[in-house]
């Protein structure tokens, strides 16, 4: 079986001219109601060549035509005056956390044809969380015109006796270094490192080895499972946005040009689940421009309605300076915010105008936006991360937004690039 990881050219400002600090930005989708932070990291890149100029933050993402012009723009710049190729290769990631911790990953580019996002698929990368379809244009209509994509899209891999990724790490000091630098905001430290073919031969063969059949019964409990190599973490909705505008390529130019087509490809990050630094933290839900009050008692209506079979389950409230807690006794699914995002799905549908939810990385943020009057939080346990692969493989997609691997301040910050036309 081929395996659906490969080398890329990849894309990198000559760092000796550049500030790496300036360049790297962190994923669009976090800090979504906190204009604040990316006003501040727009200070800091300030005129600098930077990712900042190349995606359009979800906080802003009501003005994404009228930024489309401008990022577009900026590619075709830096593709003529700032970028670098470094042809056929992978990188090795050593991110040093806000915490001291270190998380390694490898950047090379999966193949979008072994990609398959409904629930229930059974194919080679599989998402984690269910994708919400009308998320995808708005992330497709950059992409369609782009030259170059951005990814902070990172994949999961099953290896419990860390057969890939850290052996690399183990000869890092043998490697010639991409890019080292400290990331903006206080976030961490980046270091890279080019990868020998030798050693890119040795990640192919260590992938392989973790899907055949005899592997997976062995991990999972049962013969006869379709493989699943790749889990995505973070990203899905960017990694769909890729496999959207891959088929409509693929439908204007035929299949035998599309299977030569760079868009066939994404660049990704590919991190080992069992990595020690990866924590799983639960994304909370806040609604804004309710009342607080009437949600409760909508919510409230809809637990005793429950008669499920899974186990019961308790759901933290905040609003304002009051607090709560609602107990599920016979929930219908087995995960907290799954039964949380399965009320607010049926309640928004006649929630008053304006209303709208926010998925929230971290406690405290979520307690502090719903300070406002009109707001509200639901904060809950989240669900360990050795379930994952095992919970994908036997019910699919866990409901979206179900985790988050870390806090905003860990997620992948923008760094590599690839030409995708």
């Amino acid at each position: 079986m081929s395996i659906p990881f490969k080398p890329a050219t990849i894309l990198l400002p000559d760092f000796t001219k550049y500030s790496g600090t300036a360049w790297s930005c962190v994923a669009c989708d976090q800090y979504t109601s906190q204009p604040a932070y990316w006003e501040s990291a727009d200070a800091y890149a300030a005129d600098h060549p930077s990712t900042l100029r190349l995606i359009i933050p979800e906080v802003y993402l009501a003005e994404t035509e009228t930024r489309k012009p401008r990022v577009l723009s900026d590619m075709n710049d830096y593709l003529k005056h700032v970028l670098v190729e470094h042809p056929h290769t992978m990188i090795l990631v050593e991110r040093t956390l806000g915490s001291g911790e270190t998380r390694w990953g490898i950047v090379g580019a999966v193949d979008l044809m072994t990609y398959d996002y409904k629930k229930g698929a059974d194919s080679l990368i599989r998402a984690t969380e269910a994708t919400v379809a009308e998320r995808i244009p708005a992330r497709t209509t950059v992409r369609r015109e782009a030259p170059i994509e951005l990814p902070h899209v990172m994949m999961l891999i099953d290896d419990r006796q860390k057969t890939v990724v850290e052996p690399l790490a183990a000869v890092k000091d043998t490697l010639p270094v991409a890019y080292d630098f400290d990331l903006m905001m206080n976030d961490g430290h980046l270091k890279g490192y080019l990868l020998t073919p030798a050693l890119m031969e040795q990640v192919d063969a260590a992938l392989a080895a973790l899907i055949t059949p005899e592997a997976m019964a062995e991990r999972y409990g049962k013969e006869g499972l379709a493989p699943l190599l790749f889990a995505v973490g973070d990203g899905n909705h960017s990694l769909a946005a890729a496999k959207t505008c891959f088929e409509e390529v693929r439908a204007a130019i035929g299949d035998e040009a599309a299977m030569q087509h760079p868009a066939r490809y994404a660049l990704c990050e590919v991190v080992n689940l069992y990595d020690e630094s990866l924590r799983f933290e639960p994304i909370y839900r806040v609604v804004f421009g309710i009342e607080p009050d009437c949600i409760l008692k909508v919510f409230q209506a809809y637990i005793a309605e429950l008669n499920g079979e899974a186990s019961p389950q308790t759901v933290e409230w905040v609003s304002g300076d009051r607090c709560g807690t609602l107990t599920i006794p016979a929930p219908a699914v087995a995960l907290p915010v799954g039964t949380v995002q399965d009320f607010l799905d049926g309640y928004m549908k006649t929630a008053p105008a304006g209303a709208y939810i926010d998925y929230i990385h971290g406690e405290e943020t979520a307690k502090t936006l719903a300070g406002r009057s009109d707001a509200i939080a639901f904060l809950f346990a989240g669900m360990a991360k050795e379930e994952l692969f095992s919970t994908v493989i036997s019910d699919g997609a866990l409901p979206r937004k179900t985790f988050s691997m870390g806090h905003a301040e860990d997620k992948r910050f923008y760094t590599e690039a690839r030409r995708i036309r």
